[in-house]
Order: structure tokens, then C-alpha cells, then sequence
């Protein structure tokens, strides 16, 4: 049964938000409004991301003959500029690649790394107490060894066809003639989401100019990021993992005002992305395709739609009380599940198969009953045992979604985590805080925290970028993915469910208002309808909070004609864009 939203906010209406918009301290990327948005068609060619000035630097790559790879690493050189707050060459990724001449999924981890001088006592005081989560993001320390540029070199070596130093050209030429500042990175930086942007020196002469900070359609120059970006060009990744631009990276980390961090020159010049197992699992009658560890996002989301499936979730109206009930409770036992064994797989023991087994799914959804469960705990049947531990996501993220002339398809998901990251800026680009997404604290047990800091590991994250596949597995249905944080995987999960389920097209999937539950309370997205169930929702027991739910979801779609369907997130600038 096909069912329609109907939509309440006008098209082109862009409603801002105001610093004291009811906000998590965990989630300092504030929503800055709703603008409505059609689903866009196309026969050849498409690319979603965050930005219009990215979404035509694939475009232009992907007209001009490039492959879905080329078009992603243009997207990505754009979005660290007009951006610079979500991504860019001081991040990391996970890139989900369909080959379609070999009808095979590839999956590239390009995840940061804790430098090698990291210990699990990384973050704590000298009475081994962990700080709190914003003294431990902004500053030197928190930086990893960023993996964006090569893992974005791995895909271009295999699957590229332009020349690599002409996927960088458009974003070199605006980086010196200058961008129009938008609203939404105005708005970033007026709200002073990071405190580090005002604190640290290049982020603070950069974002506010003269003391005051960016205005919305200011032109803004950044010819050190071209400098930056012409050597990567010219040289290669080399280029940036070594010599003079990783001088400077190390300089900045070393000797932050803030907080200096350990990451060495040997750290960049060891760095290599790589390619690992896609995991995939059967829902209904199709197959959902995501990253696996270090990421949790691939696992958790199966998880979800594995105990959901255990439900007719087609019979029941889009976010429905009873829809609404049913997805926070098994999405409670997934993020149970993620908290305990998922963290980088070189280092630690995951009972992947396991916990993706139908029949372990099923009986968890046993544990759903009427009423909210409350804290769940993670399955008993699973081995090995780690302790519990919190780690602090932050929601500041980019997805991109293309889908070339071959029928090539990526669907990538890249990150500096919190919003500006560390604050650290060097080459024109600021530098992640990702180590922050290990548990500050090591834990006490005999098995301690399995996503503890250890040395050279790579911190465990919740991006999720997602690629369905028809019951064969040979035909690409959807590509999907979304930034938010730990919400990551409820955003993506609830958008497939509309995909697969409720049968609605892509841009209908990413406007359904969000409901979101990490094994802790109950969120319902603020401004819209999903909230108005913040009292039948309470009667079953839910702890609920209406608020922002910020998401950024891009995806595209394959119809049965061949027709190609995408959409851009209402909820952020971006847009879809194909011939």
C-alpha cells in the first residue's frame, strides 16, 4: 500500500532558528530551519550533497563523462569550503561503491586513527577522571590522523576515470575568487556552536573577520585551502600525508593553544584506507547493504530493520503511534547491541554473524511489548564481553549520493565530527576531533571498554551510508545516508523503512518527521506532526523529549524504468541534481 505525505510549509520558506532554540549540549550543530523541497528526476546522471556549490562540481564532473568516484571527490573538495564546519581533507569517511559492470558492492573505511603516542588515558586528569565532552573536543588532542583524501585516492585508483587533478579545479578557482557565505554557516558561526571557533587563532581570524563574525552573503576568500588543494592536485595524496602541508597539520596539533595534541609525521605518512566487507542482511524482500566496524552504523541499522521485521510495518500509517512505539523499542536493543562489541574490528573480537542471525532478531523483538521497555541490555547470547561505555557523537557530518552514467553508484558519508571539529586549523581546512568518538574513559573491567583509545585504532562511529539491492542482489534500488551524530542510524533506518515499506519516493522518506531512540529517551522531531504523539507516547511509559532532530539525509533512488530519483534533505541546503 502506497501512502503520501502531505505537505504543511510552504515552498522556499526558510524559518531560522534562534540561539535558544530548546537544544541538547550534545548536539551543538542547531537546526537552522525547514525549506521544502521536490524530489528531483533525471535519465542519465545524479548528485546529492549538502551544498549547491558541491552538487554542481559533480554535476559538471559526471556531464563531462566522470565516474561516480570523480564526482564524489569534486563534491568533497567543495564542501570543505562552503562546508568547512562538516568535512573536508582534515576528516574521514566511509564511501559504500557499487560497481555495476561487476554487479558487486565495495565498502572503503577512510576512518581516522589515534596517533601512534595515543594511550587509553588520552583524555584523562591526573586523578584519571574524564573531562567533559566539550573540554575534550576543542584543541590539538582530540585530532586523529585524518583518512578522507585517502581513501578518496583508493577509490579514484580503481575506479576513476578523469584525471585526478581536474576533479579539484572548480573548488581551487572559487577558494580564490571567493564563495557567498550562506545562511546556514552565518548562522553556525553567529551561535558560537563551538566555543574552540573563537578561541583558537586561525579558526577565529577566519570565521570572524575583524572580531565579528561571517554574514550571510559575504564573499569569502580562502587561497591558503587553494594552495592546499593545488598541491593535492598536483602531487597526489602524497602530498598531503607528507612534506610540507603535513608539516603543517603536525604544527597546528602539536602546538595548539588548546589542548596539544600527539599526532606525528610518521602518523600521516603511515596512514592507509581500506577496503573491508560490506555488511548486508536480508529485510523483506530486499537486500540492505551498509559500512561494518569501525563503523556501527551498518550493524545497528540491520539490527533495527531485523527486529522490525518481525512486524507488518506496512499495515500501519507512516510514524504512527504504534510505528513510533515499535522503532524506538527495537532500536533500543540495537543500540544496546552497538554499545557493547562494536568498535574497530583490527583490535577487537565482533560477533558480526551473530548478530545478524534472523532467529537472535527475532527473539529480541520478543522483549517488545506494549509498554516502553525502559534501558535495554544487550543480548545475552552474544560473545564476547566488553562493558557498556558512552562515547560522545556529535552530529556535524556530510552524506553524498551519485549515481553516474554506467549506473556506478556511491554513497559516502564524511566527517570532521563535531561542528569546526577540533578548531585546529591548518592549509586553509580545520581538523577534526574524532578521537573524541572512542569512550574517554578506558573503563575498569577485566575486559575494559572494547572502543577504548589505543594506539594507531580507529574510533567507532555511527555513519551510516546505505545501499539497497532487489532480492538478487544485482540491481541497485536506493543509496541513502545522513550526518547526526549517534542519531545517524535512527535517521537512516526510519528513511529506509518509508523507502521499502511504506513504498513513498525518496524526498517523500527524508520528510518524515523524526523519531530517534539511542537506548535512552524518546525524541520527537520539534515543528512537526511526529510531535503531537509526545503524550500517547508517554501513556505507554516513553521518557520524551520534542526537539531538533537536524538530520542531512541525501539519497537517490533507480525506478523500474531506469528513471533516477533524488532528494535532498529540507532540513539543510542541500539539493539533488542529474540530467
Amino acid at each position: 500500500m502506497k501512502f503520501w505525505l502531505t505537505t504543511i510549509i510552504a515552498a522556499g520558506v526558510l524559518t531560522a532558528c534562534s540561539p535558544t532554540t530548546e537544544q541538547e549540549a550534545r548536539e551543538p550543530e542547531a537546526a537552522t530551519g525547514f525549506s521544502e523541497k521536490a524530489a528531483v528526476t533525471a535519465d542519465k546522471f545524479m548528485v546529492t550533497a549538502a551544498n549547491k556549490h558541491a552538487v554542481d562540481a559533480g554535476y559538471n564532473v559526471l556531464k563531462e563523462g566522470g565516474s561516480a568516484v570523480d564526482a564524489a571527490i569534486a563534491v568533497q573538495a567543495m564542501l570543505g569550503l562552503v562546508e568547512p564546519q562538516s568535512s573536508g581533507p582534515g576528516g574521514g569517511a566511509f564511501i559504500l561503491y557499487w560497481d555495476n559492470q561487476e554487479n558487486k558492492l565495495y565498502t572503503i573505511d577512510a576512518r581516522e586513527k589515534a596517533p601512534m603516542a595515543a594511550t587509553e588515558s588520552l583524555f584523562l586528569d591526573e586523578e584519571g577522571n574524564a573531562p567533559k565532552w566539550i573540554e575534550a573536543v576543542v584543541g590539538g588532542r582530540s585530532v586523529g590522523t585524518p583518512g578522507v583524501i585517502r581513501g578518496l585516492e583508493l577509490a579514484h585508483e580503481r575506479w576513476g576515470k578523469a584525471d585526478w587533478s581536474s576533479l579539484f579545479k572548480q573548488t581551487i578557482e572559487l577558494s580564490k575568487s571567493g564563495f557567498e557565505v550562506s545562511p546556514r554557516l552565518a548562522k553556525l558561526v553567529e551561535m558560537e556552536i563551538n566555543p574552540g571557533v573563537k578561541k583558537m587563532p586561525a579558526a577565529s581570524r577566519y570565521f570572524f573577520p575583524n572580531g565579528k563574525p561571517l554574514e550571510a552573503g559575504t564573499i569569502l576568500r580562502n587561497p591558503e585551502y587553494a594552495s592546499s588543494l593545488s598541491l593535492i592536485a598536483e602531487q597526489g595524496a602524497d602530498a598531503f600525508y607528507k612534506g610540507e602541508l603535513a608539516e603543517k597539520i603536525v604544527r597546528a596539533v602539536q602546538n595548539s593553544p588548546i589542548e596539544p595534541g600527539v599526532l606525528s609525521l610518521e602518523d600521516l605518512s603511515q596512514y592507509q584506507a581500506k577496503l573491508r566487507e560490506p555488511v548486508c542482511n536480508a529485510y523483506r524482500q530486499y537486500q540492505v547493504c551498509g559500512m561494518g566496524p569501525p563503523s556501527s552504523g551498518g550493524i545497528t541499522t540491520l539490527q533495527t530493520l531485523g527486529v522490525l521485521e518481525n512486524f507488518d510495518l506496512s499495515e500501519l500509517n507512516p510514524n504512527s503511534e504504534r510505528f513510533s512505539h515499535l522503532f524506538t523499542q527495537a532500536s533500543r536493543l540495537a543500540y544496546a547491541d552497538r554499545n557493547q562489541w562494536i568498535a574497530d574490528p583490527d583490535f577487537v573480537g565482533i560477533p558480526v554473524d551473530a548478530m545478524l542471525d534472523k532467529a537472535y532478531l527475532s527473539s529480541r523483538a520478543d522483549e517488545i511489548t506494549d509498554k516502553d521497555m525502559g534501558k535495554a541490555k544487550p543480548g545475552v547470547q552474544l560473545q564476547p564481553e566488553y562493558e557498556q561505555d558512552i562515547a560522545y557523537e556529535l552530529p556535524n557530518t556530510s552524506h553524498i549520493s551519485i549515481i553516474d552514467a554506467e549506473g556506478n553508484v556511491v554513497s559516502m558519508t564524511t566527517s570532521i565530527e563535531m561542528g569546526f571539529g577540533s578548531t585546529v586549523m591548518a592549509g586553509g581546512f580545520l581538523l577534526n576531533n574524532q578521537l573524541t568518538d572512542f569512550s574517554l574513559a578506558p573503563g575498569n573491567g577485566k575486559e575494559k571498554f572494547a572502543n577504548r583509545v589505543e594506539p594507531g585504532k580507529r574510533p567507532r562511529s555511527s555513519m551510516a551510508p546505505a545501499i539497497v539491492l532487489d532480492e538478487s542482489g544485482e540491481q541497485v534500488l536506493h543509496a541513502v545516508g545522513s550526518p547526526g551524530g549517534s542519531r545517524i542510524i535512527n535517521y537512516v533506518t526510519q528513511t529506509l523503512i518509508g523507502l521499502l515499506d511504506w513504498e513513498l519516493n525518496v524526498q517523500e522518506a527524508i520528510n518524515l518527521g523524526h523519531v530517534t531512540n539511542r537506548n535512552d529517551y524518546t525524541s520527537l522531531e520539534k515543528g512537526r506532526e511526529i510531535s503531537e504523539l509526545k503524550a500517547k507516547l508517554e501513556k505507554r511509559g516513553h521518557d520524551v523529549k520534542v526537539i531538533d532532530l537536524n538530520s542531512g539525509l541525501h539519497g537517490v533512488s533507480i525506478n523500474p524504468d531506469g528513471t533516477l530519483v533524488g532528494g535532498a534533505d529540507p532540513r539543510r541546503e542541500g539539493v539533488a541534481k542529474g540530467e
